[in-house]
């Protein structure tokens, strides 16, 4: 225990060129109130949501501290820029709408104007780099809380291009949590469980029992999300939640790699590059299950990646897009369908990100249009009805796996209208 405070690929070999183009322009299905991170017109691509500075950490800044700031970055893949304009939903726990009025959480006008772009530069695939940094002189955040950027086009505002998730919190709960491997259901087998405690001496906490909600991730999975809204028991003054059945989770196993950082010769993972396409074809090494094999440590980023390229200055506009192709060998997984687990898929169940089985190969394949860099991935089984991603089909859960847990505190009195974020941290496990 440690403590810390704080679209598919044909089943027969197809023309590349005809294939680069069904990617490129495939339409992802309508989402309606869908409210979860992701790109969802087709032409952009590599939406990344990070602190200043600290590019592999949570997205959730501190209102009491006004140098924090949230930086949203993404690609389109066009000749020109595009003319697009932004607003923010305050969203509850659960990143529903809260319905509130603009000026309960903006000193400012809920619009601004992306206007920090640049052209890519001696790439195959032309493209514009967008940035968004929030709060700014446009965007003045008042309150703390879940919020979600909608990125539209300033010609039709009621389309979405894209949306992305940050979060504003005024730090006024401790958290301490920790993990261990000798959970309630088996020890040093196939699960980790949580414990927490959360300090509310500077909350003005009534009932400990209603008020509070806490939201756990694990490796920034939304499929697995655990929501508790009552404690075990209370402290003196802190709020304790352990022993409880939400908080025990499927170990996993480490993330997988690759890297595509130049074009000149294969990274790694990466068994070869092909040239005679409209972009670079990266075959990655073909992969196996893993459920049965001894469990192996790697050093990942826990589903992250970087965008580089090796030969450049600058990789925000001179990494190039290439052809990545996945190939997993197994047998058909019947009851499940198989998706690629990441940072790079928006952590979104989509057409891009499903495998699609290939009965002349014997394997499932997709293929990903992706910017140079280097990426952590897995595959999540999927039972058929379901929208969790089981790891235990393929890659196994290992108890020995070292996962990053995100802790979210949200705390809503009687009578108010919002939820406030008013904690957050990390917790590896040993």
């Amino acid at each position: 225990m440690r403590w810390l405070f704080c679209t598919g690929v044909c089943p027969i070999q197809m023309n590349k060129v005809c294939f680069c183009l069904i990617l490129l322009f495939s339409v992802l299905p309508s989402h309606g109130e869908d409210t979860a991170q992701g790109v969802i017109h087709p032409s952009f691509h590599t939406l990344r949501v990070e602190p200043e500075g600290a590019p592999f950490g949570v997205p959730v800044i501190n209102i009491q501290n006004p140098s924090d700031r949230v930086v949203i970055s993404f690609d389109e893949i066009a000749d020109d820029r595009r003319y697009m304009r932004y607003s923010l939903v305050h969203c509850d726990a659960g990143w529903q709408p809260e319905g509130l009025v603009d000026s309960e959480f903006l000193d400012s006008f809920n619009e601004g104007i992306v206007e920090d772009f640049d052209y890519s530069q001696a790439t195959l695939v032309h493209y514009v780099h967008y940035t968004i940094t929030l709060p700014n002189d446009q965007i003045r955040i008042i309150q703390p809380g879940n919020y979600l950027v909608r990125v539209y086009d300033e010609n039709n505002p009621d389309e979405t291009l894209l949306q992305a998730r940050f979060g504003v919190s005024d730090g006024s709960a401790g958290i301490m949590a920790g993990v261990t491997t000798r959970t309630d259901i088996d020890a040093n087998r196939n699960h980790q469980q949580l414990e927490l405690r959360v300090d509310t001496r500077y909350l003005d906490l009534d009932d400990p029992f209603n008020d509070l909600r806490v939201v756990i991730t694990q490796n920034g999975r939304p499929d697995n999300e655990v929501v508790l809204t009552t404690p075990q028991r209370l402290g003196n003054k802190e709020v304790i939640y352990e022993h409880l059945r939400p908080l025990i989770f499927p170990a996993g196993n480490e993330y997988r790699r690759f890297e595509t950082v130049s074009t000149n010769f294969p990274g790694m993972g990466v068994e070869s590059i092909e040239r005679d396409a409209p972009v670079f074809n990266m075959m990655l090494y073909t992969d196996e299950p893993r459920a049965s094999k001894d469990y192996l440590y790697d050093s990942t980023q826990h589903g992250r990646y970087v965008v580089r390229n090796a030969d450049v200055y600058d990789s925000d506009t001179e990494a190039d897009y290439v052809m990545t192709n996945f190939t997993l060998s197994m047998p058909p997984l019947e009851g499940y369908d198989i998706f690629l687990d990441g940072d790079f898929t928006d952590r979104r169940f989509s057409p891009l990100s499903r495998m699609v089985y290939n009965e002349r190969t014997g394997a499932y394949e997709q293929s990903v249009l992706l910017k140079q860099g280097s990426y952590n991935y897995q595959y999540l089984a999927v039972p058929s009805g379901s929208m969790k991603g089981e790891t235990a089909p393929i890659e196994g859960d290992n108890y020995q796996t070292i996962n990053e847990y995100t802790i979210r505190v949200y705390h809503r009195p009687k009578g108010t209208r919002f939820d406030r974020l008013v904690g957050c941290t990390t917790v590896l496990s040993d």
